[in-house]
């Protein structure tokens, strides 16, 4: 069985790659949007549209941008648990058994 750090490193895992099933509100919500967008693009001329159209490409990019840092913020944080977790021994009272091991 090769390793997480292998399967990674030669492309195998892709935390985007998931089947998701959206819930009933979510679904509903892309459908309001959707159609909220496209009426206003029929609806729209010239300038109007252009800037509709700008502040609909602004704002997807500024979505990907949050939700990157979202990402890394949380792959940070996940990172820091693990160390917590089997590296730093760091705690408020001290361990009699850990003590004990050193003493003999």
């Amino acid at each position: 069985m090769t390793s997480f750090i292998e399967e990674f490193y030669y492309g195998n895992l892709d935390p985007q790659a998931r089947s998701t099933k959206c819930s009933e509100t979510v679904t509903k919500e892309i459908s309001i949007i959707a159609a909220a967008e496209e009426y206003l693009i029929s609806k729209l001329q010239g300038e109007e549209k252009s800037k509709f159209l700008e502040h609909i490409i602004a704002w997807s990019i500024l979505n990907g941008e949050t939700n990157l840092d979202s990402f890394i913020i949380g792959f940070r944080l996940g990172a820091k648990f693990t160390y917590d977790t089997f590296v730093n021994k760091n705690a408020p009272l001290k361990d009699l058994l850990e003590e004990q091991k050193y003493e003999r």
